[in-house]
């Protein structure tokens, strides 16, 4: 079976759409509102009966050491769903232990009947304690903050809402992850100061003043394909759970195109030589490590001219072809849904304050019987999708003239 998303996971940020951007709350207006918020919410200017002077709510999505503030109420008693997640959006209130230049603006949108803009912010509190921030730690409220593959995970892939929310969660952690990084300019050492509400920076140096804007480091990722069209290159790294295999990956090195990255990681890591290389999709891919707080995959499929193996031990484990019948077995045996499940569960117990340990393993458990030899990356992955797409719909011909290529 091939599941199809509207969007791919990360992607499709509803803050970020066309219909946002005309919802007119500018970056700088969304930060002046946010400053008169957070001076009015101290104790003594509410005694004194401070009001918010803007027409437009503010709100502040907290992280912790990457993870960000979730929500997971238990679904009806009659119901057999599973329960769901939903960011945890905090008022300014609550957050005021926070300078203002440690938000980042992630943009607004027009809620409720009356079509009422909101704006809304990420933060790191990371180094702020207390139960006021920190929904799980007491106070009732029965949120959490949740490990970022967790949530991706638990998300329900039918579910417009929670893939909208884990997508603003994926462009907040990103955002973030390179304030933390980008704290010094690169080009004469002074500090970096957040600038349009934090979404660049600025060199402080007033002989410098350099811009520095967020990170974003591009990845190919390729399903590599034999002549006939009837087999396709998958490896395995040596942190893959077992029996996982997926697609062939690798950073795009300066001066390089994509289709030459594809070429040369393929060659590289397998020894593979590859001719006609074609464009699938992209995907935001902000889960990886903190030196690295945003990657693009793109996507491609691409076709081999040679179909013997050399694997380089230093990059992979193993890489082997394998045929259009083990793929759909492959697909059709791992259990995503239940994955999903049982990560929406595992989300909800956090939320209550009683997480229990789960390894990635237990994520990614195959039918109950007989284990299946191998399985691929579920959904929320963009190798997922590759690989499905071929598997039971077919990558593009390939064009005539690849004997030339």
């Amino acid at each position: 079976m091939a599941i199809h998303l509207r969007a791919h996971a990360f992607a499709a940020n509803p803050l970020r759409g066309v219909s946002a951007s005309t919802t007119a709350v500018s970056p700088s207006a969304a930060a002046e509102a946010l400053r008169s918020l957070l001076d009015t919410s101290s104790p003594a200017a509410a005694a004194a009966g401070a009001a918010n002077p803007h027409p437009y709510l503010s709100k502040i999505l907290p992280f912790r050491r990457g993870r960000p503030l979730a929500l997971s109420p238990d679904p009806p008693a009659s119901s057999p769903a599973a329960p769901s997640w939903r960011l945890a959006w905090l008022p300014p209130s609550r957050v005021r232990e926070v300078a203002l230049d440690a938000f980042v603006f992630l943009g607004a949108h027009a809620e409720g009947d009356g079509k009422e803009a909101a704006a809304y912010w990420a933060v790191d509190v990371s180094e702020v304690e207390g139960a006021r921030v920190d929904g799980g730690s007491g106070d009732g409220d029965g949120s959490a903050f949740v490990d970022m593959r967790t949530l991706m995970v638990a998300t329900d892939w039918s579910d417009k809402d929670a893939m909208g929310d884990l997508a603003i969660a994926g462009h907040a952690r990103a955002l973030l992850e390179w304030h933390n990084t980008a704290k010094f300019c690169g080009a004469c050492g002074s500090k970096a100061v957040p600038k349009e509400a934090g979404r660049r920076k600025q060199c402080s140096n007033e002989s410098c003043k350099k811009r520095i804007y967020p990170r974003v480091d591009p990845v190919v990722i390729m399903l590599v394909i034999d002549k006939e069209n009837d087999r396709v290159l998958l490896s395995r790294q040596s942190r893959f759970v077992p029996r996982m295999w997926s697609c062939l990956a690798g950073f795009i090195e300066p001066g390089e195109s994509l289709e030459e990255a594809v070429r040369r990681e393929t060659w590289e890591e397998t020894g593979i030589e590859v001719g006609q290389v074609i464009y699938h999709s992209s995907q935001p891919w902000p889960v990886g490590p903190n030196t690295m707080p945003c990657q693009l995959m793109v996507g491609f499929f691409a076709y081999a001219k040679s179909l013997e193996i050399h694997v380089d031990k230093k990059e992979l484990e193993d890489a082997k072809w394998h045929s259009r019948e083990d793929i759909k077995k492959a697909l059709t045996c791992a259990e995503y849904e239940k994955a999903q499940r049982s990560n929406s569960l595992k989300v909800n117990q956090i939320c209550k304050g009683a997480e229990k340990g789960q390894s990635l393993s237990d994520d990614f458990k195959v039918e109950s019987g007989e284990s299946a030899p191998m399985f691929v990356p579920g959904p929320f992955a963009i190798a997922h999708h590759l690989i499905s797409s071929w598997a039971f719909e077919g990558a593009p011909k390939l064009p005539s003239s690849f004997s030339n290529l």
